[in-house]
């Protein structure tokens, strides 16, 4: 095949995305996961498919997707409001590890007997697939903008955002394992808390260090300041892996704690965040269909198909169960976690690792896990929101508006925004606002009505059921709040 020009290959690209974001708006029409479409963009693209590219070098896809996931992570750290995953972090850690290592001993037990592998063999495949893929349920909880009720959409999110490293430490201490006769599972032990710990004292302390740094530029352009955090991502994953610690628990941590405190346009960067978790959504998953054969996929179908679905049915529920059952989750939550343990790009990556390592079953094992990757997106992805009806976990109350600004308040000031519902009854319901008799320090700012929005004046009727910003001083907040309540009869 002629090797393609600059021009070409840029071609190519821009087309691919293009096509892929078309693809994602048909998929949403359709219930598909966007992430398979990328999957299968890249797939047809592939020396097997139509476009006929040729691509089989697992080191670049190996680097592509690891960067790609940095940034899905950090975006999916910077977005996740801290308050709604404190009352599941301990839980979602349990889920993170000793649900990972439970989910890699059922599936690999199962692994070794139906391919004939050896057990440590068999575990690795287990361990390759035991994590639930960030960008997966990121993906397909926010792209569905799935409601659910309680903590499950933030155990949910926060599990799948933190599992990633148990699932890494588990597959290169298994492949050690399996390189080096003489080494032993303790011997592991001290490497996995050196990772952990270095992944989260790096990633606290760059989260905080990032927002007293920008606080304190003052940029000439507004646009440097996404270079800045772009340039957070990299560092912190790089410098995190060359001191020994995990990566990806550190640019996780990085964004989840400097998007929880307030800098220069925490706003804007988040909306930049979440394009770029987007672009690379797609490249990762695009040049993860490239790198895959589908001849050998479907050799393999057989055995994935039981694998797959033996931890669909049967690993992942009892993992969760297990590890959830001292918590307050009730039994229709527990079983809506168990059903969206979403497999992604992760799983695939990790694969890649025993191909650069050189082991015997590696080819295998890559295509084993693909093929789980591809049922896990298709029927557990396509299925959540009916199955979360089914279960009726699924929120239906009304949605908050999504207001055109963002307020960040300082800890100093006097006064705070707050969001204020008209009830029937209360004080101020069907009063305009010159005859509210509300506190004379504090300004409505926004009523939102109908989904729309209306700036008002004195003039302006306030109605059951409008959503009201009020800008006032705290010291007459619980006033305020009680002139849009009810009155006791």
């Amino acid at each position: 095949m002629t090797a393609l020009t600059v021009e070409q290959w840029l071609i190519i690209a821009g087309a691919l995305l293009v096509v892929s974001v078309l693809a994602s708006k048909l998929g949403a029409r359709l219930g598909v996961p966007a992430l398979l479409l990328f999957l299968g963009i890249g797939m047809l693209t592939g020396s097997e498919g139509i476009g006929g590219v040729e691509f089989d070098d697992p080191w670049l896809a190996q680097f592509l997707a690891v960067v790609a996931f940095a940034f899905i992570l950090y975006s999916g750290g910077l977005d996740t409001d801290i308050s709604e995953i404190r009352p599941i972090i301990t839980p979602g850690l349990v889920l993170a590890t000793l649900g990972d290592l439970m989910t890699a001993l059922v599936v690999g037990t199962a692994a070794t007997y139906l391919l004939d592998f050896t057990f440590l063999e068999g575990l690795l495949l287990g361990a390759i697939v035991s994590s639930t893929d960030a960008a997966a349920v990121f993906a397909v909880l926010r792209g569905k903008n799935v409601r659910l009720k309680g903590d499950l959409k933030p155990a949910l999110e926060f599990e799948s955002g933190s599992n990633d490293p148990m699932a890494i430490f588990l597959t290169i201490g298994l492949i050690e394992l399996i390189q080096e006769p003489d080494a032993t599972v303790i011997g592991l032990i001290p490497m996995f808390i050196q990772q952990m710990a270095i992944g989260a004292i790096v990633g606290y302390l760059v989260g905080r260090g990032m927002v007293a740094f920008i606080n304190r530029l003052n940029l000439d352009y507004d646009g440097l300041y996404s270079v800045i955090t772009i340039s957070t991502v990299m560092l912190t994953y790089g410098l995190t892996t060359v001191l020994g610690g995990n990566g990806f628990l550190a640019v996780y941590l990085a964004g989840l704690v400097s998007g929880n405190l307030a800098f220069i346009h925490r706003h804007s960067l988040k909306s930049f965040h979440d394009g770029i978790a987007w672009l690379m959504q797609i490249i990762m998953f695009m040049t993860l269909g490239l790198l895959v054969f589908p001849s050998q996929v479907i050799e393999v179908a057989p055995e994935g198909l039981l694998l797959s679905a033996l931890l669909i049915l049967l690993a992942r529920p009892i993992m969760v169960f297990i590890t959830l059952s001292w918590t307050k989750f009730n039994l229709r939550e527990k079983v809506l976690i168990a059903w969206v343990g979403l497999r992604g790009a992760a799983p695939v990556v990790l694969a890649t690792f025993p191909l650069l390592a050189g082991l015997e079953n590696a080819n295998t094992i890559f295509n084993i896990v693909f093929f789980i990757v591809l049922t896990s997106v298709l029927v557990q992805g396509t299925t959540i929101v009916p199955i979360a009806r089914w279960l009726g976990v699924e929120d239906t109350s009304p949605v908050r508006p999504a207001y055109p600004f963002e307020y960040i308040p300082s800890d100093d000031s006097p006064s705070d925004l707050v969001e204020l519902t008209v009830s029937p009854g209360s004080p101020v319901a069907n009063k305009r606002i010159v005859e509210a008799n509300l506190p004379e320090a504090s300004l409505m700012v926004l009523v939102s009505r109908d989904e729309q929005f209306i700036i008002p004046n004195g003039a302006t009727m306030l109605r059951p059921g409008d959503n009201v910003l009020v800008l006032a001083d705290k010291a007459d907040l619980a006033t305020l709040r009680a002139a849009f309540e009810p009155q006791p009869l």
